[in-house]
């Protein structure tokens, strides 16, 4: 049974030297002994504290949920995204005046998806939203807790296709210019040359480096978790080779802040928008993942396969790969100037010309048909 979060136990109940990596769950009573159940501290446990001071509808099997997406080593930052979705949907659910999951209906999903898009949430973001609450509700279908009628139609968010942004040329040489700190310079030509995520390259240690063979060894990748090797070329190995002469030899990540022993997202962030501030490029939205766009757009353009840079850029599918096709796709760029400059020139017929291909197929397709009547008309 889930008890109230502003339960509270008597100083006979709970003593004083609890160990620094344990907690105390407040729903959790061992009836033997009439005591909170001792936890140790991990990813999952801070949630499960957080959740115990919501007030929200079926708390119990949230939790339950929450210990199965651990059970099945999913990341923490996945359960964080789990947790931030149910308890939004459900505090959701308490306004509308519901106490229980067997309550909500498919009403309910909808109205929050329009209460997310109100507060101005990014569409992808709502459907990412929408996509954890549906595997929430699917496993409390399973567990008959909650009606199969709520899933029974598709929900759909449609998220707009966009292009990924690549650095232009011009820029990219304005930004490497204007960067001296040997550190910062290997860090940029790294991600430029390996198409490698920012956190994979904070996360890179030193013995993931093979200087010879110019490439990394990624264990687990960021987002996929599936591993991968990246390479990278001479500028990027000379401006590393520089970097290792420097950074302190007991340090075991690549790269670290001064005075630390890693180097944060947010620092290196900082870090970035400095120097393309000295490029004066900061109006055009660059961001240390175009730093990835770019690599992909450049390595597409001078020939790469799809399949070979899905490899490299470690996307679970081929598609995800393709967008830069779109981007980079020269083929199109070619007929389309090609034509235009038929146009200009006016060296067309009329208003158009079909395509003589095409005008074959079509007239091989007319004596077929005119061939078939004749046959019927046959006795």
């Amino acid at each position: 049974m889930v008890m109230s979060n502003t339960q509270e136990f008597s100083n006979e109940i709970l003593p004083h030297n609890i160990p620094a990596n344990f907690f105390y769950l407040s729903n959790h009573i061992d009836l033997k002994k009439e005591k909170p159940v001792l936890v140790e501290k991990n990813g999952l446990t801070h949630y499960l504290k957080k959740l115990l001071k919501e007030d929200i509808p079926g708390k119990n099997h949230v939790e339950d949920y929450l210990r199965d997406q651990y059970r099945r080593n999913l990341r923490v930052s996945t359960i964080k995204n789990y947790f931030i979705a149910i308890v939004s949907f459900l505090l959701l659910v308490k306004q509308n005046g519901k106490t229980c999951l067997e309550e909500i209906t498919r009403s309910d999903l909808g109205a929050f998806i329009e209460h997310e898009q109100d507060r101005g949430l990014k569409p992808s973001t709502v459907r990412g939203r929408l996509d954890f609450l549906k595997a929430f509700i699917r496993y409390q279908i399973e567990k008959e807790i909650m009606p199969a009628e709520i899933l029974s139609k598709r929900m759909i968010i449609k998220v707009p296709d966009s292009l990924p942004k690549a650095m232009e040329t011009e820029d990219e040489i304005k930004l490497l210019s204007v960067i001296k700190n040997v550190r910062n310079r290997a860090m940029i030509l790294l991600l430029l040359r390996t198409g490698m995520r920012i956190g994979e390259l904070l996360n890179t240690q030193v013995q993931d480096l093979h200087l010879t063979e110019q490439k990394i060894d990624i264990w687990e990748a960021q987002k996929t978790r599936i591993g991968r090797v990246v390479y990278f070329s001479k500028d990027a190995a000379n401006a590393l080779k520089a970097w290792l002469k420097q950074r302190a030899p007991e340090k075991s990540l690549v790269f670290y802040a001064c005075k630390r022993d890693t180097l944060t997202y947010a620092g290196a962030r900082l870090m970035f928008c400095k120097y393309l501030e000295k490029a004066k490029i900061a109006h055009k939205g660059y961001t240390l993942h175009c730093l990835r766009h770019t690599n992909a757009s450049s390595l597409l353009n001078a020939g790469i396969s799809l399949e070979c840079l899905r490899e490299l850029l470690g996307h679970t599918s081929v598609e995800v790969t393709r967008r830069y096709a779109r981007l980079t796709n020269k083929t199109r760029e070619k007929e389309y100037f090609k034509a235009m400059g038929k146009i200009e020139k006016g060296d067309i017929d009329g208003y158009y010309k079909f395509d003589p291909e095409l005008q074959a197929i079509l007239k091989k397709k007319k004596l077929f048909s005119q061939d078939c009547k004749k046959l019927h008309e046959q006795p």
